[in-house]
């Protein structure tokens, strides 16, 4: 066969398989090597009683049954002529070198179906006899079905192993949220601080990107505890940690250090700036009447808040930052609690 020819045959045997085996399917036809054969002619459009035949049961909405199939096979394909049985033959070599190239992708059965291919490559260099075609055939069609059956399987194992992983992740995910929760105020932590500080020092370190730490804690905490109780205690504390909450925005960041003592981090924000939002914010609190009791409301006199702000510097490490911050801070309660010192 000249190499004309066989990129001939090539190119009309490709074609000639995209459109046989979707009308197949179209027609709940098993894919067959014999059924294909008759399908093959079809499309190949040479044996026009074959044709003729096969239109008009599709135009009377013949179902082709297993007789049916069958007696088409016996009229057209059992007398096959030498051209039909060299074209089948090159389609063969097509689909398996196109194999060969895929079947490393296949995550299951790989060896046994690349020693397969390469078999019926030797083989179908020696035979073009049709019936050792089909038997060949045959054969790829069960190995390829044992090889599906497994990815099946393994796909199947796959996603449920793909859930249970997800719902790890998902549990993983919640309890991250939770270690990094405080749970009386529901405001991050002090751990969660200490990551959100870093985050803070290398966009400086990278960008140079501002960053302002502001310091809160609540005046005369003690006084209310022992006045009031712990109960009314918790509430300050939740009082105090919403007001903060609600007062920032964006990418602002608000925790819980410990105590009575808050930290806000605030991207973006130099000192002057700064100064500005902590003022907001202990005027917010300091404007708010705090009561306790459903009924018969009892004043839990004036709350107050002192705040020490610092900005980051290149000099910083984590301990600095938070440290000029927390001397601001005891500037604050030093001169009279209830106000604002910077750095």
């Amino acid at each position: 066969m000249s190499s004309v020819k066989q990129l001939s045959n090539i190119e009309v045997s490709t074609k000639i398989l995209r459109h046989a085996v979707p009308k197949m399917s179209e027609l709940d036809i098993p894919v067959t090597p014999e059924n294909y054969s008759v399908w093959y002619e079809y499309f190949l459009g040479v044996n026009l009683d074959l044709k003729r035949v096969v239109d008009h049961k599709i135009e009377n909405g013949e179902i082709f049954t297993e007789e049916v199939n069958s007696d088409l096979v016996k009229q057209f394909v059992l007398e096959i002529s030498p051209d039909v049985i060299e074209s089948v033959h090159v389609e063969t070599q097509l689909v398996i070198n196109n194999l060969l190239e895929k079947v490393s992708k296949i995550s299951s059965g790989t060896a046994n179906l690349t020693e397969t291919l390469t078999d019926f490559n030797q083989e179908l260099q020696k035979t073009n006899d049709a019936d050792m075609l089909y038997k060949l055939v045959d054969t790829l069609v069960n190995e390829m079905g044992s090889v599906i059956h497994d990815n099946k399987q393994m796909e199947a194992d796959l996603n449920h192993m793909n859930e249970e992983v997800c719902s790890l992740k998902s549990e993983m995910e919640n309890l991250s949220v939770v270690a990094q929760t405080d749970q009386l105020t529901s405001l991050f932590n002090r751990r969660a601080f200490e990551d959100q500080i870093q985050v803070h020092m290398e966009n400086y370190e990278q960008n140079q990107t501002a960053s302002s730490l502001l310091v809160v804690d609540i005046d005369h905490f003690k006084l209310f505890n022992d006045t009031h109780g712990h109960l009314v205690g918790d509430k300050v504390l939740a009082y105090v940690a919403l007001a903060l909450k609600k007062s920032v925005k964006g990418t602002d960041f608000v925790a819980r250090y410990g105590g009575e003592e808050f930290v806000v981090l605030l991207p973006d924000t130099h000192l002057d700036d700064a100064l500005i939002v902590a003022e907001a914010l202990r005027k917010k609190i300091a404007d708010k009447k705090l009561t306790t009791g459903k009924e018969k409301k009892h004043s839990l006199g004036p709350l107050t808040v002192s705040v020490g702000v610092a900005t980051l510097n290149n000099s910083d490490d984590r301990e600095s930052y938070f440290i000029r911050a927390d001397e601001a801070l005891y500037r604050a309660k030093s001169s009279g609690r209830n106000r604002v010192c910077g750095e």
